[in-house]
């Protein structure tokens, strides 16, 4: 791949000032001080590169006037020193433009997380940032890279604290209208104090969900020197897409509900109890161990009260099932299904404010023993919308994090859907084999 040159790298600040304030982080907010990265693709414009970039800076200036926490930073908190919060101090967003003779057709299936995605974020480290002290490091970096067909990637990279996937659905939706110079779609409201932990704490369930923390887990201290980024893939994985069309997910439909035993059942549930089932067998677990697979479930409409429109912080919390190995290998369809309904329905209100203050309590990190985290990207719609210089051929992250799998959207012209995810040579394709069982 020929090697991306920068344009230019500026900083973003909002096009006016803003008031001085500080944003609480949750504990759900804290367990994310990671960052994630993610790449787009349009087809080319109908405009220059240059006019594309002026368009891009001209909308976030517009954008950071509303989400003056993104162009903020991350500071101890003035209540709890062991605690982090937002400054809204306004130091502004990192975004580059940059050029490359790489075309969109040397990079293969656009879909998939690899090493050659890694050019679209090319300029979104700092230098020496694994020396630069937390405070000082922008909360957002972004990069809008022209390749050599004239088509465009954009990259973003941002600290997973301070959005969701819902939020940052509704923050890109923004991002596009300003760029159309339309008006904001939803107005961000970044209050997260409806998820602060009870005083005393009330811990009401098991929550299996979550591990006490080891020496080496830090989420929850302040990390004055490090680097904040989600793990790399390993070296003995390999990032893999195992495609679903839409007849082999009816048929995974059929045979969960083809008994009666399950009255319903949605596409995610059969989907993710199959990849369950899949992962862990292709992994060779001992029939005695207990597999946990998490899950993101929304908690904006299932606390009380609800969480307002808008609401732009961490609302996703981990839903889990968890089965023997044994079970996994041994049961029908509908009864993994029905774990993973019921890993859903059990958060409502008092379990999910009981999973708050166990947090508050033991200071954990998502369940790491036999586990792995399924993420349903697809649901998010992070490629529907339309910037001024076109619509999204598809996005994807730009690397898998061993642990996690990812529910992509399959090729526009098969639908269906991608799973992706991170295994061993000899483990993939048992995987396979168990997802596409009739």
């Amino acid at each position: 791949m020929e090697k991306t040159k920068l344009v230019e790298k500026i900083v973003i600040f909002p096009e006016k000032s803003t008031n001085s304030r500080r944003i609480f982080l949750s504990n759900i907010d804290l367990g994310l001080v990671a960052y994630q990265e993610s790449v787009s693709f349009f087809d080319p414009p109908r405009m220059t590169f240059s006019e594309a970039c002026k368009k891009l800076y001209r909308a976030l200036e517009m954008l950071f006037v509303h989400y003056d926490f993104f162009a903020g930073r991350l500071v101890p908190s003035l209540e709890d020193s062991r605690r982090l919060e937002i400054d809204c101090n306004g130091a502004g967003v990192v975004v580059v433009a940059a050029k490359t003779e790489t075309k969109l057709s040397q990079l293969g299936e656009l879909v998939k997380p690899k090493p050659e995605l890694k050019q679209f974020i090319a300029f979104l480290h700092e230098e020496n940032e694994e020396e630069m002290e937390i405070k000082d490091l922008p909360l957002l970096f972004i990069q809008l890279t022209q390749l050599g067909c004239g088509s465009l990637a954009f990259a973003s990279r941002y600290n997973h604290c301070v959005l969701d996937g819902v939020a940052v659905r509704e923050f890109q939706a923004n991002m596009a209208a300003l760029t159309r110079n339309e008006g904001m779609i939803v107005m961000p409201n970044p209050d997260r104090t409806i998820f602060k932990a009870r005083n005393p704490p009330i811990i009401s369930h098991p929550h299996h969900e979550y591990s006490k923390p080891t020496q080496t887990d830090h989420l929850y201290a302040v990390r004055i020197r490090a680097n904040p980024t989600f793990e790399q893939s390993s070296l003995h994985g390999q990032t893999h897409i195992i495609h679903l069309s839409p007849r082999c997910i009816v048929n995974m439909k059929k045979a969960a509900l083809g008994d009666g035993k399950l009255r319903d059942c949605t596409t995610f549930q059969v989907v993710a109890a199959r990849i369950w089932k899949a992962r862990s067998i292709a992994a060779e677990m001992q029939d005695d161990k207990v597999s946990t697979m998490l899950f993101p479930v929304d908690a904006r409409r299932k606390i009380v009260p609800q969480a307002p429109i808008g609401f732009s912080g961490n609302a996703l919390i981990p839903g889990f099932a968890r089965a023997t190995a044994r079970e996994l290998k041994q049961v029908e369809d509908h009864v993994l299904v029905k774990k993973v309904q019921e890993g859903v329905d059990r958060l409502d209100d008092k379990y999910i404010r009981s999973s708050i203050d166990w947090l508050e309590v033991n200071k954990g990190v998502p369940c790491k023993e036999d586990s792995f985290s399924l993420v349903a990207w697809w649901r998010l719609g992070l490629d529907e919308d339309e910037f001024v210089w076109g619509k999204f051929k598809c996005t994807t992250p730009v690397v898998i994090k061993p642990g996690l799998v990812y529910i992509l959207p399959g090729p526009k012209d098969e639908g269906g859907l991608n799973i992706c995810l991170e295994l061993p040579h000899d483990q993939i394709k048992t995987c396979q084999r168990i997802m596409m069982e009739n």
